[in-house]
């Protein structure tokens, strides 16, 4: 599939039933519900939980999200510290039919210019698929490297950047960095501000809660079309009132598209604060969706 015509790409979460195993009857609906929308699929992000996954039960959420007939382009994550550990993982990957892959700055090391060339160089050779690389220094606690990219944008498998510092300044030098690579936002309510600087797409938490509504708001975005940008912006922050995916989990049970808003630990439902916003949140982009669509 042609990765380039999706602008909009949804980190999906990881449903899960009360005792914590994986719920594949409310993946199937939430796959299904982005399908319809025409949102791409990032299948075992940080949204999606990975980390908190086992590696077995990793591979059958992949595998049951390569099964699932869809018309939408298919993403997956490669995210952690392990080297040795993250280029098997890879070339897993590569046996599989899936189209391009996430790739996020090494987590909790902090590695300088040089070890993050030599981390995505690595993972970029090992790759056979084109690869987005993730800034995501909220998590990491490190920027992803300007140097490293420079010297990596002409790599053969490098494709894209998923950029989410929440600073524009940040995101323009990512762009320059990339050279003729794309870059998307990785924060919802940035995108407005994003797209005049060259956003190719967004990456998305919120479309999780709003597939269809979050497609159009990438569209008007991106054709610079938008108004009402203070009730994204809202609505966006409220699926970050408590760590991510506790309220994006919390507002799905709540509106039945998933069955409950179990998480992994050390994740859990029950940090869910101001639970008020969210709802308003929600109601406000219904409304908007059915005034705008």
């Amino acid at each position: 599939m042609d990765i380039n015509s999706t602008p909009l790409w949804t980190a999906v979460i990881t449903p899960m039933k009360e005792n914590g195993s994986v719920d594949y009857d409310s993946l199937e609906r939430v796959l299904q519900a982005q399908d319809e929308a025409g949102n791409g699929i990032l299948i075992l992000g940080s949204t999606g939980e990975a980390l908190n996954i086992d590696d077995d039960e990793a591979k059958e959420v992949l595998n049951f999200a390569i099964n699932f007939k869809k018309s939408v382009p298919l993403m997956c994550g490669i995210g952690g510290i392990n080297l040795s550990r993250m280029r098997a993982w890879t070339e897993y990957l590569n046996t599989l039919a899936i189209d391009c892959y996430l790739v996020v700055t090494p987590l909790y090391a902090k590695p300088g210019d040089e070890g993050q060339y030599q981390w995505f160089k690595a993972l970029l050779d090992t790759a056979t698929k084109p690869c987005m690389l993730y800034n995501v220094p909220g998590r990491t606690g490190k920027e992803m490297s300007l140097a490293a990219v420079e010297r990596l944008n002409t790599h053969p498998n490098f494709w894209a950047i998923k950029e989410a510092s929440g600073s524009v300044e940040k995101f323009k030098a990512y762009v320059k960095a990339a050279g003729f690579g794309r870059v998307y936002s990785g924060d919802d309510g940035m995108l407005p501000q994003y797209s005049e600087h060259g956003a190719k797409g967004l990456v998305s938490v919120a479309s999780n809660v709003w597939p269809k509504q979050t497609h159009l708001y990438t569209k008007l975005c991106l054709d610079n079309k938008l108004e009402d940008r203070k009730l994204w912006e809202t609505a966006a922050d409220t699926l970050f009132v408590s760590s991510n995916p506790i309220p994006v989990k919390w507002i799905m049970a709540h509106t039945g598209q998933i069955a409950t808003p179990t998480l992994r630990a050390p994740l859990t439902h029950l940090d869910m604060v101001r639970t008020e916003e969210i709802i308003a949140a929600n109601e406000a982009v219904c409304n908007w969706y059915n005034k705008n669509s």
